[in-house]
């Protein structure tokens, strides 16, 4: 008896997410003549930078090197900001959809709450109801796309208002004679803080561990106009991070003359932004005394700028609590300088803690109580890992990727766009790539690309199916992780570098560090044999 022969699936590929890797791998796959859907929780496209739409959102890479190297756009595009703000991004994306026509193959308002591969093809559910079926499935759900809200006790007693960073109100929040907080002080608390500073008519930061933000020095920006689009994609298989900077070439203390360091540090400085850090000698990260001499200067600079002596010691230590480094920086354009009005104060969290929220306030353990109308949640993410966890991904076992990676064996990938289980699968700016250390777009071209030619190459060489071994992936993961040996990073267990800021996730290090270059150096080595895979 003839077994009955299943119709193809609904699209070649189904893609998640309309940020930059959703919209990137839906142009490339267009044009080499696959069927492609995007599927999009949100109303528009932008990813992180529609759904980050609080107060003073704003990239920390500079311009142009936070955005794409697609000829189209890089011809009809000029950033009018060092650090483009949040608004500007969104005019970004919707600059992209006028010239590349995105829209027409994207489903907004969809989000998948279910994905297992069974019958040679992807079984996609949507929490709309929708049931869909693909070839293969690109994740690319954004590195920090999980709101992190601690289990304060008493939130939901609260009558004023309290949001999350992620989840800021279209509306915007009024602030005029109200009494405010932020918790928090990552990237989203800096830069709220910025903001409601100005605004607010109290102001009551809870800080845990101070940030070691950098100034943006964009008073007098221009846009480069010697750099070519040769060289801007240039850089991303020349430079560690994909853009116009990178460690410098020598140790610390073969700059036998402190002097000359000083100058060093402060031309890094005056240029403004991550090049403090990261065109920094290649050392900082691997020796303690480098560290803490880089460390010094900023604190010493920092510190210059905030007047209470009290603040001063919380916001900027003389002892660092960690590695410079160790924790991603953000940066600053007067964050610093707000703790000089009047009316804002700075709670330390490592002296006290939240006891409990109550109708108009909060109360710390210490027994004070802070009343307040107002709480932004600067809380964090559960970072690199929890977009695709919270999918509701099952492997062709039924086990689902939450449970897999929650496990005593931890996040295993292969290449880190690929996992054992899940065939005919990848996923972009996930954990085991590079774009912890990379610009985000500039890694997610690379990814893309590497995606784009597997798959072509998958075709030509007339197989369907492809998955990556368990030895494959576990042999992987183990290089990732020993990528940061010898480095502080591992001094800083609480960052989200290692998932430590999320309670009861495994700490491990989530990132390759070895730079753009190498890795695409070891994913065209893989994809040009298929070594580590399967083919069917």
């Amino acid at each position: 008896m003839v077994g009955i022969q299943q119709p193809p699936p609904d699209y070649d590929m189904v893609i998640v997410g309309a940020g930059f890797a959703g919209v990137t791998l839906l142009y490339h796959l267009r044009k080499q003549g696959h069927r492609c859907r995007v599927l999009e929780a949100g109303s528009d496209l932008g990813g992180t930078w529609f759904w980050n739409r609080y107060p003073g959102a704003r990239v920390d890479t500079e311009a142009p090197f936070y955005g794409l190297s697609i000829p189209e756009i890089w011809e009809s595009w000029q950033w009018s900001e060092k650090f483009p703000s949040q608004p500007e991004l969104r005019r970004y994306f919707a600059h992209l959809d006028k010239i590349l026509g995105l829209k027409e193959d994207i489903d907004f308002h969809t989000r998948v709450t279910h994905g297992q591969f069974r019958e040679d093809r992807w079984h996609i559910t949507t929490a709309n109801g929708r049931h869909l079926t693909s070839r293969f499935l690109i994740a690319c759900p954004g590195p920090g796309t999980v709101p992190h809200i601690p289990s304060f006790p008493g939130l939901d007693s609260f009558q004023g208002t309290v949001t999350h960073s992620y989840e800021w109100p279209e509306e915007g929040i009024d602030l005029a004679g109200k009494r405010a907080a932020v918790i928090g002080t990552g990237a989203s608390g800096v830069q709220i803080v910025q903001d409601w500073a100005k605004h607010a008519q109290h102001l009551t930061v809870f800080q845990r561990t101070p940030n070691t933000a950098l100034p943006m020095q964009a008073e007098s920006w221009a846009p480069d106009a010697t750099l070519t689009h040769a060289a801007f994609c240039n850089y991303r298989h020349t430079h560690f991070s994909g853009v116009n900077y990178q460690f410098t070439p020598i140790n610390t203390f073969d700059v036998a003359d402190p002097a000359a360091r000083q100058v060093f540090r402060e031309s890094l400085w005056q240029r403004g932004g991550f090049p403090y850090v990261y065109a920094n000698y290649q050392d900082v990260m691997t020796n303690p005394a480098a560290n803490r001499e880089m460390y010094d200067f900023w604190a010493w600079k920092t510190r210059a700028r905030i007047v209470d002596p009290r603040k001063r010691d919380l916001l900027a230590p003389l002892e660092p609590l960690h590695p410079m480094g160790a924790k991603r920086p953000t940066v600053e354009l007067d964050y610093y300088d707000q703790f000089n009005r009047p009316n804002v104060d700075l709670v330390d969290l490592r002296s006290t803690a939240i006891r409990s929220f109550e109708p108009n306030g909060l109360t710390t353990t210490d027994g004070r109580f802070f009343p307040l109308d107002v709480i932004a949640l600067a809380t964090g993410f559960d970072m690199i890992t929890g977009g695709l966890t919270h999918m509701g991904l099952q492997s062709v076992d039924g086990e689902t990727l939450y449970d897999q990676w929650r496990g005593d064996g931890g996040v295993k990938t292969y290449l880190g766009m690929s996992i054992h289980g899940y065939p005919n699968m990848f996923f972009l700016a996930g954990p085991q790539g590079p774009l912890s250390f990379s610009s985000g777009p500039i890694g997610i071209e690379v990814q893309c690309q590497l995606i784009c030619d597997a798959i072509q190459s998958l075709h030509v060489g007339g197989h369907t199916i492809f998955e990556p071994t368990a030895s494959a992936q576990e042999a992987w993961s183990h290089r990732v992780k020993a990528m940061f040996d010898g480095t502080l990073f591992l001094q800083s267990p609480d960052s989200w570098f290692l998932g430590g800021n999320i309670p009861g996730k495994k700490r491990e290090l989530l990132t390759y560090a070895a730079g753009l270059p190498q890795y695409q150096k070891d994913c065209q080595k893989a994809f040009s044999t298929w070594e580590g895979f399967v083919r069917r």
